[in-house]
């Protein structure tokens, strides 16, 4: 376990650059930029390296391994939504399961699949089969709750955590990330890696060492980075944000404003960011996010926006600040332009998307 800590720990030194770094790798001619973007094609595993380099520096992540699971016949796990920075993911290890969210149909995932929801949304995790859920058992091993069907023979497998993002107020590109990831590894040595990875952290979680906190915070991160990654590289379906970040052109220049989301860019800045001409700018955001590149920095602005007022209590002064408008008052104006109301009425429960009311006094239930 060690050494493959030591190894990742290893990664993330590698991993570990800034924004800058990777907008200015590559400075070749313009006119080359503009060929391959116009092409479309997909970043390289090296280029896909550059880009973590950047993303990496944007997180702070500490884990929580929670839960070991072995279910069988008819279950049910009732997860309450989390509070405000937690993402949450389950692994399945063995068998399949069905997850409901408020509002959405019911999703189908078999062994080698990750769920990763980055806003910490209320779901219900169930067997396929449909029936009264039977009795779950509940006991710790090694710092992990364990739960146990305890009518039926276990036939699925998965193991459970959170990823609390530290700087999630102050964080656009956690703000930008999608509601739900979900990797399809079945037949890939990735699943493997993953298990591994999360059995590092907890291990350092439980051993308690000298400095185990900080290890294993690198381990968490680590294992975000390659679901990223993955992400990245093999969904080229991807939509939003995380479909720009796969273009090396767009990459570059969501990265740059996700670095400073206050500047006043203009479309020329963008440009000389991409290392590309302006029209060759617009086209690639227009295949890859069907936005004009301006357009995605006022919809990123006002995410961002919409996200603090609901989950701060920070002065809209202070917000619109620190996302690149001009005032409170020109913040408020995109705001009644986009959604219709004032900002004030964003912070209140009823503009609020509904949740599920999770009973978290059932045994089958967790908060």
């Amino acid at each position: 376990m060690f050494q493959s800590s030591m190894a990742m720990l290893t990664s993330i030194g590698v991993l570990a650059s800034n924004v800058s770094a990777f907008a200015a790798a590559g400075n070749g001619r313009a006119a080359q930029a503009d060929v391959r973007a116009d092409q479309g094609v997909l970043m390289s595993e090296a280029e896909a390296a550059e880009l973590l380099n950047a993303m990496v520096p944007l997180f702070r992540i500490r884990p929580v391994i929670e839960d070991s699971c072995r279910f069988g016949g008819s279950w049910e796990s009732l997860h309450a939504p989390n509070g405000k920075g937690w993402a949450q993911f389950h692994m399945v290890t063995r068998g399949s399961c069905v997850v409901e969210r408020p509002g959405l149909g019911p999703q189908r995932l078999e062994a080698g699949d990750i769920l990763l929801l980055p806003h910490g949304d209320s779901h219900l995790v169930r067997s396929e089969v449909k029936g009264a859920a039977g009795r779950v058992s509940t006991g710790v091993r090694n710092g992990v709750r364990q739960r146990a069907t305890v009518d039926a023979a276990a036939d699925t497998e998965l193991l459970c955590g959170r990823f609390l993002f530290e700087t999630s107020d102050e964080n656009p590109l956690i703000a930008a990330l999608p509601d739900e990831i979900v990797l399809r590894t079945a037949g890939e040595p990735l699943l493997e890696r993953f298990r591994r990875l999360l059995l590092d952290i907890r291990e350092e979680l439980d051993v308690g060492r000298a400095g185990s906190e900080m290890v294993a915070a690198d381990l968490a991160r680590a294992l975000f980075v390659m679901m990223l990654r993955d992400h990245l590289t093999e969904r080229a379906s991807a939509n939003g944000t995380l479909s720009l970040l796969q273009d090396r052109t767009t990459a570059r220049v969501v990265l740059a404003i996700l670095g400073d989301l206050a500047r006043d860019w203009t479309l020329d800045e963008m440009a000389e960011v991409a290392i590309a001409s302006r029209a060759t700018l617009v086209r690639a955001f227009q295949k890859r996010a069907s936005v004009a590149p301006m357009t995605f920095l006022s919809d990123l602005r006002l995410a961002v926006a919409r996200k603090r007022l609901a989950g701060t209590s920070d002065p809209i002064a202070k917000i619109a600040a620190e996302i690149g408008y001009a005032s409170e008052s020109a913040l408020s104006k995109a705001i009644m332009r986009r959604y219709g109301v004032r900002p004030g009425a964003l912070r209140e429960p009823g503009q609020h998307a509904p949740v599920v009311n999770f009973d978290t006094s059932s045994p089958n239930s967790r908060s």
